[in-house]
């Protein structure tokens, strides 16, 4: 059997199930035709680790990925990209490989530099600095892209921009142009298994999604983007209906996100609240905003600070770990537990109470490798990100503060499946995880997960069982 697989970040079954579905005919047939449902994300909901949980059935503590960016060891200053070095584990398609089974796989992050897979076809995702990388296996797969991109595949979009109009073009422009990559791959390259995720939706999201959705907090009826979610969804479903098409008859087709994606509400300051609370020390407070590393920091009475993004990671500076280490090793259990009390109690610029939630990495995961956070903060269940940055007037800040963002990422995402000649026992379920994904995969091509040293349950065992 050969098996696709729409990669469609950050798509939450709120929008496309229940609004859009309707009016899209091709993801509509794999619905009416097979199983969907939402699938539960990892903890934390972003793309990194999100989709390689999803492609080795292991947690984001075993894969040692906390999201893009990583603190450099016990540095104060210092963190890292993640990329595809980082993966220890063995995704799908290399473990197909090894069972001589023939994939092509376009754009999963983290896919730069691309990994040298025997039996694969492979083009890097959108982390990949340019295209004068080298950015596919076998190397000189880069020659056929390029020349069914025109001179000009696009990774990714700047997507925190004022400049939506431009923006929208450009999104539209990379789309299509990873169609045309996807269509040529699947009619000319060998292959049983074939995986092509889209960053676009997920960029869709962040830049427009109060223009369409009339419960954002800064939605304006007739605007000129109010109907932007269907008409970048329509494209993508008629693109997808053209793949569809060239996968041929007897190929099962998969559709599904990482994580979803909902309204923005705002940015908890996290490192001006834990100045306030005497966790950071200042030698001098900043006239303006500053990043983290900018700020005139004294780390020799500090004992916590934080990172931004859509979760909050906090480090204590711990003695014999930090350099200028003040809390002790005794005392670090005792400071966790007394943060979490006060992050619990913060509430909102309104001064109601925020839904705030506390995770210790070795507490949530099965084991926890790799430059880990010491707490995980979700603010408001997300619905409030975290801004790292200082010198704020305010604890809340009514846009991001790395630039304009009207979305954050929420816990579900969606999955759904059809193949030829299949009717399931059940049309949806409950429960599903982003670490079935990949077992059920292997499952679909034939083998066994378990033996493959993916130990969580497939989809299959859901949707199959009485």
């Amino acid at each position: 059997m050969r098996l696709a697989i729409f990669g469609v970040d950050s798509v939450p079954p709120e929008l496309l199930f229940d609004k859009l579905l309707p009016r899209l005919p091709n993801l509509r047939r794999i619905y009416d035709s097979g199983f969907h449902a939402r699938l539960r994300t990892c903890d934390p909901p972003i793309t990194v680790p999100a989709w390689m949980v999803m492609m080795t059935g292991k947690s984001p503590g075993e894969l040692g990925i906390y999201g893009f960016r990583h603190r450099k060891g016990s540095s104060y200053t210092e963190g890292y990209i993640v990329n595809s070095t980082h993966v220890k584990y063995r995704t799908v398609w290399e473990i197909l490989s090894d069972h001589g089974v023939k994939s092509v796989v376009l754009g999963v992050p983290p896919g730069y530099p691309p990994k040298a897979v025997e039996n694969a076809n492979i083009v890097s995702c959108f982390i990949t600095p340019s295209q004068d990388k080298q950015f596919t296996y076998p190397e000189s797969l880069k020659e056929e892209v390029l020349r069914v991109a025109k001179g000009n595949y696009i990774f990714d979009v700047t997507f925190r921009t004022e400049d939506r109009a431009v923006l929208k073009k450009e999104l539209f422009e990379m789309t299509e142009k990873r169609f045309d990559v996807a269509e040529y791959l699947a009619r000319t390259k060998p292959w049983s298994f074939f995986i092509m995720h889209e960053i676009g939706f997920d960029r869709l999201h962040h830049a427009f999604w109060k223009f369409f959705d009339p419960a954002h907090p800064k939605f304006v009826s007739g605007n000129p983007y109010e109907n932007v979610d269907l008409e970048y969804y329509s494209m993508c479903d008629r693109r997808m209906g053209d793949l569809i098409e060239a996968f041929g008859e007897d190929c099962a087709t998969l559709v599904m996100s990482d994580h979803g994606s909902k309204a923005m509400h705002g940015a908890f300051s996290v490192n001006q609240w834990l100045h306030r609370e005497g966790y950071l020390a200042l030698k001098s407070t900043p006239t303006g905003q500053v990043e983290l590393e900018k700020a005139d920091i004294d780390w020799g009475k500090t004992k916590a600070w934080g990172w931004g993004g859509y979760y909050a990671r906090i480090f204590f500076n711990v003695v014999g770990r930090e350099k200028q280490g003040v809390v002790p090793r005794s005392d670090v259990q005792r400071e966790k537990q007394q943060l979490a009390a006060k992050v619990k109690a913060i509430k909102d610029d309104r001064g109601k109470a925020m839904s705030n939630q506390v995770f210790e990495p070795d507490a949530i995961y099965p084991v926890a490798t790799g430059d880990k956070p010491d707490l995980m903060l979700y603010f408001d269940e997300l619905n409030w990100r975290s801004a790292g940055t200082l010198g704020h007037d305010s604890l809340y800040l009514m846009e991001n503060d790395t630039g304009p963002d009207d979305s954050v990422h929420s816990m579900d995402g969606m999955f759904m499946m059809s193949k030829p000649g299949w009717k399931p026992k059940k049309t949806t379920a409950e429960g599903l995880k982003a670490e079935m994904v990949a077992p059920t995969l292997l499952r679909l091509m034939g083998l066994d997960p378990k033996r493959e040293g993916i130990d969580a349950h497939a989809i299959m065992e859901v949707v199959d069982a009485n």
